[in-house]
Parts: structure tokens; sequence; C-alpha cells
């Protein structure tokens, strides 16, 4: 299949003399790829349970929400817009975080969207009011959304290519267990204590999980971010263009100031005289002191123009460098990157969904209470759990498989391939899971339907997201966060649809629709597979200056 790839889809090559951008390999200190197997698993391990609180802070919320209906006298809009705002911010702020983490480390970024997070749940276990409880769900949101832009690009600071699809699948193995365990906490809290009990938990989670960053060894590596780059090649540009004005000026100064005293008795030659003029005398003005001008000009010159060839350290980038809209753009305009993400989109909003109008289907249908619905969606859960890490590692075995047929050279497009052995059963699982629910058969099938949905979304998932990772060298995080807001405008979209669709057409027609669009899905990812590698070069030769055949 790779090499029916390679010859229906030529990548260019750079010029002649001209080096092939490998910034991810740049010479660094402390190289966090060099770090032992212990401590990357370490750095794994406190990043995956970080994750986790995306998935719980979207589902323990749902089981109160009749609850928070009745003690805060709230109205089903509210409580729906409580729900669609945090889904919003969750899945667009990311795109700030990334680009401030490419500034601040990711350390920094961490710690300071963990105490946004704690923050917004203590306020809103205490709120007395629908509206401050909104605000603070919206704040709970911009401290939580942090780790998932910055995760995965984390992984990719300590990881080669070939490792990071294995890893990728145990870090996303944490925040799937949020949607499974999340209604099954929030149905336990609700009903023993009160809702509140939920946000508070929630300020503790984040707390204990979060405290492994204080000691952290940040991973984020300057000289391998393309954003940092960028940023630092327009200040030092700024600053020798300010040299040069300096210097400008500096040359009329000291010409002005080019005047020699005249010794007594000493006649100083009139400039207008015929003598003056005479072509065959020149009359030199000695200096009293020995001054060279030019030389002085040079040396202030070059004193001034410092700062453009001073170290990376010596110049210090500020909130004023950061410009969030310009990495992003970088990314949309490759064209492979944009049909990944709108796949990535589409199963995301497919996953969101089915957890949501499962809850409906359960308490309308089979009249389960809280506990009892997180127990069915717990199969979701461990569905997906399992096909993160097993896709995984299948996909890292398919990457390294195709590349040692390559001769040992890889390409990005490379990791898709393992996509296509899922691809029929996903679609398929996806309109069983919706007519066993319309049937009202048996709640044994549904648990079965939708463990197959877990695994299979999620083992085509993984190598999308690993291949975001990897067709993105010195952009993971940019990258990343561009791949969240996708998932949340998607999920979103499907939030708002999916009541009305499930009372218009019912679980079956609305899920027979879902089947549709994940095949759409797919078709996208084979194009991808297809045609990325040529789109993708011809973007990093244009980046590079150079023009294509």
């Amino acid at each position: 299949m790779s090499d029916k790839m390679a010859a229906a889809a030529p990548v260019p090559t750079p010029a002649a003399g001209i080096p092939a951008l490998d910034i991810e390999h740049a010479g660094v200190a402390d190289d966090p790829r060099a770090w032992s197997n212990a401590r990357k698993l370490s750095v794994v391990a406190t990043v995956s349970a970080a994750s986790m609180i995306n998935g719980l802070g979207t589902n323990i919320y749902n089981p109160a929400i009749s609850q928070i209906e009745q003690d805060l006298n709230a109205s089903s809009s509210s409580l729906a817009l409580s729900l669609s705002l945090y889904i919003l911010i969750q899945g667009g702020v990311p795109l700030l975080w990334s680009t401030l983490s490419e500034f601040w480390g990711r350390k920094n970024v961490y710690l300071v969207s963990a105490a946004l997070g704690v923050i917004g749940c203590i306020v809103a276990a205490l709120a007395q009011d629908i509206n401050v409880l909104i605000g603070m769900r919206c704040v709970q949101a911009l401290g939580s959304s942090a780790v998932t832009a910055l995760g995965a690009a984390t992984l990719s600071d300590i990881y080669e290519p070939e490792q990071r699809g294995t890893m990728m699948g145990i870090y996303y193995s944490a925040p799937l267990l949020g949607p499974s365990l999340g209604p099954l906490l929030g149905g336990v809290l609700t009903e023993s204590v009160s809702w509140r009990a939920t946000f508070w938990f929630l300020a503790v989670f984040i707390g204990i999980c979060f405290l492994p960053f204080i000691p952290f060894k940040d991973t984020f590596r300057r000289e391998r971010s393309l954003t940092y780059q960028a940023a630092l090649k327009r200040r030092r540009a700024y600053l020798s263009a300010k040299a040069s004005e300096t210097s400008s000026i500096s040359q009329v100064t000291a010409a002005s100031r080019v005047v020699s005293p005249t010794p007594a008795g000493e006649v100083i030659p009139d400039p207008t005289s015929a003598q003056s003029q005479s072509k065959d005398e020149v009359q030199v003005v000695e200096l009293s002191y020995d001054q060279d001008l030019e030389k002085q000009q040079v040396q202030h010159s070059a004193r001034v123009a410092e700062p453009e060839a001073a170290p990376m350290e010596d110049i210090k980038l500020s909130l004023a460098d950061v410009n969030p809209a310009k990495p992003i753009i970088h990314v949309l305009r490759r064209m492979n990157n944009l049909v990944i993400l709108v796949t990535s989109g589409l199963i995301f909003g497919f996953t969101y969904c089915v957890s949501y109008t499962c809850s409906r289907t359960l308490a309308n249908t089979y009249g389960y209470n809280a506990l009892q619905i997180g127990l069915v969606l717990l199969a979701f859960g461990v569905g997906s759990l399992v096909g993160s890490v097993f896709g995984g590692r299948y996909s890292d075995h398919v990457f390294r498989k195709l590349r040692a047929r390559n001769g040992g050279t890889s390409q990005p497009e490379m990791r898709l391939e393992s996509t296509m052995v899922f691809m029929p059963f996903f679609p398929a699982s996806v309109i069983a899971y919706g007519w066993v629910c319309e049937r009202h058969v048996n709640v044994a099938a549904i648990c079965v339907m939708l463990f197959l949905s877990g695994l299979f979304s999620i083992c085509i998932y993984t190598s999308t997201l690993s291949y975001v990772v990897d067709a993105n060298n010195g952009r993971s995080s940019s990258a990343v966060a561009t791949n969240s807001a996708f998932r949340g405008g998607t999920a979103f979209i499907a939030a708002e649809l999916a009541v009305p669709l499930q009372n218009a057409i019912g679980d079956g027609g609305m899920y027979s629709l879902w089947a549709g669009l994940i095949l759409l899905s797919e078709l996208l990812i084979l194009l991808v597979w297809w045609k990325g590698g040529a789109w993708r070069a011809k973007w990093e030769l244009k980046e590079q200056g150079v023009r294509g055949p």
C-alpha cells in the first residue's frame, strides 16, 4: 500500500544545497528525548492523570442537572447554556494555551490553568445563582482545557515518531475514563450528598493531579519551536532596524562635532577663496586629537546592533510577541491538516453525542437512575480504553513496518494505514447501536454495541491524533490545540442538534445518519493517506522559501 501511495502522490524535494527542515532534532541542552524511560513514563503518568479532568468535568455535571434546576430555580435553557458554553470554551481556548506554552513553557501553563480550574470549581460549589454557576463553569472549562492542548505536545517533546502511537494510546486512555466514570461519580455524589459535592470533588481532584507539576521538569525546548523561532526572528529584525536608525543618528551627531580647535596665531583659509578652491591644492584641517571618525562610527554601530546576534537567552520575548492567530493559520493552510482535523472533529462529535443521548434513552425508555446509567456507559468507556491502548500499539507496529520496507525513511502518512483495518467495523457498530436502542432490546445488546463503538472509534482516532503531531514538526502544540477547537466545535453542534434529531427520527435514524458521517470521515482519512504527503511537502518548501516544481 505504501508503494501505491508513493506512486500516486509524488513528494517534491528541496532544491539542491538546501537542507530539509528538521527542527524536531535541533540540538538542545538536557534533551528530553534522551531522558531515561522511567523519567519519561513519569511525565506520561502526570499528564495522563491531569487529562482526566477534561472528561470528568464535562460528565460529572450531567446527573445533577435536575437537582440544580430545583435548587437554583433555573430554567432548562440556562442549564443547556451551561453545558454548551463549557464544551465551546474547552474546545476553543486551547488555541491560546498552546501559543502561551511556546513562550512560557509547558509547566507554567499547566500550573496557571490548574489554579483557574480549582477557583472555578470552588466558586461553583458555593454558587447561589444560576448565572454565577454558568460563569464559573466557563472558568472551570478555561482551566481544564490546557492539558487538552499540551498533553500530546508534551509527549511529542519526549518521544520519537515511531514511539508516539503507543504513548498517545496510553495518554489518551486516561481522558476516556472521564466520560465513563463521570456520570457514575456524579450520580453517587448527587444522590448521597448534593450537586455541590461534584464541584468539591473536582476541586480536590484537580489539586491532587497538578501537585506533580510543581517539581515537573519542563519538556519544552525553544530551539524546537517554530512559533518561538518566528517570534525571535521578528524581534531580532526589530532590534536590527532600531540599531540602524540609532547608527544613522549617531553618524550625523558625530560629524557635526568634528570641529578642530585652532592654535594661536594660525590663520584658517577662507573656503570661498580662489586658493582654497584650487584643484591643485587640498586644504586639510588636522584634528588636535587623534580621532578616527569612521572607526568610531563602526564601533558604535556594532555596539548598538549587538542584540541582533545575541543568543536566545539574551533576548526575552513577552506577551506582546504572542500572536495566537499565526501558528493556527500555518496549521490550517495545509490541506492535509484541514482534512484530518475535519475527520477528528466528526469522530469526537459522535463520541460526545452517544454518551449524551444514551443517558436520555436509558432514563426515558428503560427507567434507569443516574447510577445505573453510569454503569451502562462504562461499557463505552472500557471499549474506548481498550481501543486507545491497542490502537496506539498497532499504529506504531504498522508505522515501523512501513518505514523498514521504505529503507528506513518514514512519512507521517504511513501511520494512517493502520486505520484501514478498523474502517468497515466502525460505521457498522454505530448503525447497530442506533437500532438496538430504537427497538428497545435487552440492555446487554446496548452495552455490547457501546463497547464496539468506543473500541473502533478510538482505534482510528489514536492514529489520526498521532498524525496531527507527526505532520507538524515544531508546531505540535498549535496543531493539537487546533484539533481541540475542531472537536469542541463539532461537539457543540452535536449537543445542540442531538435532542431535536432524537425526537424527530429516533435513535435508529439519527445513528444511521452518524454512520454516514463516519463513512465520510474514513474517506477523508484515505484521501490524506493518498495525497497528504504532496500537500504537506508543498507547504514545507514554501516555508523554506523554495518553489516546487
